[in-house]
């Protein structure tokens, strides 16, 4: 008799089951563990662009299966969903949007997939703020880790109206994440504080510091709008050339979706630096400097202070 088969029949003995069952029950166990392994037993959400991922991750820990439709890299503003994206929300229980108009793809994707899924709203009730007088509303309001606090609550009460027995866990683990979210509050402001308040001036390509900016006092000054599909006017860039010479703008700063080549060409007009890259809609990859919420935060504070102090 092969040994493995000796084992099953000699544990049947000792609990009384038949050898049967108790093989039956032996492969429902494990193929139930496999299951979970793969992610097939956990609750499918489904996240627009992968800061937003990451932060579901963090509540949702084991008890989810996070998809990502833009991952790191990739630009929300342009992006075009395919056919896998439809069948990606069809078989979500909770779609995670940021909302604020940012996911412009959205309400048509969701309608080809027939979707049943629960979708919830990360930024609502974040004050949202606009670009100049009336203009549009901007998006990007994760950059304000407050703001963050506010998406990380609404994604727990999103995960336990679509699984309430894990009610528990999730709070658990948005309690625990909020205590990250405010240290990292206080480290940036500490950060931000050793830069003299007369160099803290930032240009990047696009309005996407707007919510960091009013948070933490710096300015941003961007030649294209929220947008990375607008397109800058030469009347733009001249007058962004001559703020930057007024003003004396320390540092220029790249963005991890943007063309560098437009503020390539404001640095070559005068002089200023390029003070390093900033992530802005999305984290980088596992190995980049920005894998995270938390690390990106933390990543762009250094660039800045490195830049301006």
């Amino acid at each position: 008799m092969p040994r493995g088969f000796e084992r099953v029949h000699s544990i049947a003995g000792r609990l009384g089951m038949p050898l049967l069952a108790l093989a039956l029950l032996l492969a429902l166990t494990t193929a139930r563990a496999a299951a979970q392994e793969n992610g097939q037993d956990r609750i499918k959400v489904v996240a627009s662009f992968s800061i937003l991922g990451d932060l579901v991750k963090n509540v949702g820990g084991d008890r989810i299966a996070v998809a990502t439709l833009v991952g790191p890299g990739g630009d929300v503003h342009v992006y075009s969903p395919s056919p896998a994206d439809a069948r990606t929300l069809a078989a979500a229980r909770l779609i995670v949007l940021n909302g604020l108009g940012f996911e412009g793809f959205i309400d048509r994707l969701v309608q080809a997939s027939g979707t049943k899924a629960v979708i919830a709203i990360a930024s609502a009730g974040v004050t949202p703020r606009r670009t100049g007088e009336g203009g549009a509303v901007d998006p990007h309001a994760w950059q304000a880790v407050a703001n963050a606090e506010i998406y990380v609550r609404n994604i727990r009460d999103a995960l336990i109206k679509v699984d309430p027995p894990g009610r528990a866990y999730y709070e658990a683990d948005a309690t625990a994440y909020l205590a990250r979210l405010d240290r990292l509050d206080r480290d940036v402001r500490a950060a931000i504080a050793t830069i003299p308040p007369a160099r803290r001036k930032v240009i990047t390509t696009h309005d996407a510091f707007a919510y960091f900016g009013a948070a933490y006092g710096i300015t941003f000054i961007a030649p294209l709008g929220v947008s990375t599909e607008s397109e800058a006017s030469a009347r733009d860039i001249a007058r962004i050339i001559r703020q930057v010479r007024q003003d004396m703008v320390p540092a220029l700063f790249l963005e991890n979706v943007s063309d560098p080549r437009l503020l390539q060409r404001i640095s070559a007009e005068t002089g200023t630096r390029i003070g390093g890259t900033l992530y802005a809609d999305q984290l980088s990859g596992p190995d980049g400097p920005a894998p995270t919420y938390i690390d990106m935060i933390r990543h762009n504070v250094s660039e800045i202070v490195a830049a301006l102090r």
